[in-house]
């Protein structure tokens, strides 16, 4: 690994650290508050999805337009300033929704620099590395926000926005990386059509639908373990929980460290084996009644999950450092990723208000995504191909 990966594996977990200790920071607030409404947290984390899917034809192009290091600077300035707007009192919804646009903007530039930094050689093992510091900095991020709230939320902000400025001067020890020209007109029609070419080739058509498979899918899982948990496994607390959901995530630190030996680029096609192994897992999770069992089944299904989006991940910035941008390839992967999490969220909400067992729900979702991962592979092609230019 080289230097300048190296800073930006360091800017990019403080990043995302203090984007988790604001969420937890936030959340506290709003539990300490007894007039605050049941939908308020919910709502949180749906403005700050809902930045990604909205900005996306934007932030993509303006990440290949100027040079990548800088953009990483202004996104954490603009998530500093939404930090600062909670200190202030500012309602949380729209604070956090500033958050959000400085992470919406941050994502393809974090993303897209990776393929200047590392080679072809290298990229799923560079992204391996960003994922699994990626899991880390939010469960780290998790526990720091949410003790540290408890002691102070103002301490905890100030903190928050701390990390958020280091992050930035983090950034400006990375090269500057190379800018490209991007077609006038409007940014809608654009992102339309490079959304029509990215579907149109077989490779780019299974990293995005296929990494949006796997955030819906791992979205669905971590709101039916709150159902499915204490029906089953008779937890109690919100930290049992949270344990269960360590394992989960622990499995995906885990399956990006080991895929860049298993799964190199020119072999793409065997990302449907960990995504097969993830459906099932999620399928045998709905018949385990003992917590020890039900952390090995949600470690191995992170194992897979991680697996499988690593060098989904990796062949999306490839293909689109050599047509689109890179940049508005990660803007195109977060639209559809987060437009997922947001159906099926939404999806299963109107399934569970419906009386919809959580075990009837993790096997249905299994064999979705099961299913799915099956469509998805008719087409897709048995060796490695080149990107075209986008016409």
């Amino acid at each position: 690994m080289n230097k300048a990966l190296l800073i930006l594996l360091l800017a990019q977990f403080l990043s995302v650290f203090a984007d988790n200790t604001i969420l937890f920071t936030v959340i506290a607030m709003v539990m300490h508050s007894p007039q605050t409404p049941g939908w308020y947290v919910p709502a949180l984390q749906s403005v700050f999805l809902i930045s990604f899917v909205g900005l996306a034809p934007w932030v993509g192009i303006y990440a290949d337009r100027h040079p990548k290091a800088r953009v990483l600077i202004l996104a954490n300035l603009i998530k500093a300033c939404g930090a600062g707007l909670v200190l202030l009192q500012i309602d949380a919804l729209a604070a956090y929704a500033v958050v959000g646009i400085g992470a919406a903007i941050y994502s393809p530039a974090k993303y897209g620099i990776l393929p200047e930094l590392a080679g072809h050689q290298e990229l799923v093992k560079a992204n391996s590395w960003i994922e699994g510091s990626t899991i880390l900095a939010i469960l780290t991020g998790m526990v720091a926000g949410a003790r540290l709230a408890d002691y102070s939320v103002n301490w905890s902000m100030l903190s928050a926005i701390l990390l958020l400025l280091i992050s930035a001067a983090a950034a400006l020890l990375l090269p500057k990386g190379s800018s490209k020209p991007v077609p006038d007109g409007w940014k809608i029609r654009l992102f339309y059509r490079e959304i029509r070419y990215f579907i149109a080739q077989p490779r780019t058509r299974f990293a995005v639908l296929g990494g949006s498979m796997f955030w819906a899918g791992a979205a669905s899982v971590r709101v039916i373990i709150i159902a499915w948990a204490p029906l089953v496994l008779l937890t109690r607390t919100a930290t049992d929980i949270a344990e269960l959901t360590l394992f989960l995530a622990l499995g995906i630190i885990l399956g990006s460290a080991l895929v860049p030996k298993i799964i190199p680029l020119e072999h793409l096609r065997r990302a449907r084996i960990p995504a097969y192994l993830m459906g099932a897992m999620i399928i045998g999770l709905s018949f385990t009644d003992t917590v020890w069992a039900a952390r090995g089944v949600l470690l191995l299904m992170g194992t897979a999950g991680g697996m499988f989006i690593v060098p989904i991940n990796a062949a999306l910035q490839e293909q689109g450092q050599l047509s689109i941008g890179s940049g508005g390839a990660v803007a195109m992967q977060n639209f559809f990723q987060n437009a997922a999490m947001l159906l099926s969220v939404g999806i299963y909400s109107l399934a569970a208000a419906q009386q919809l067992s959580p075990i009837a729900a993790l096997q249905f979702l299994g064999i979705l995504i099961i299913t799915a991962t099956i469509l998805l592979m008719l087409t897709m092609p048995q060796t490695t191909t080149s990107a075209a230019n986008l016409e």
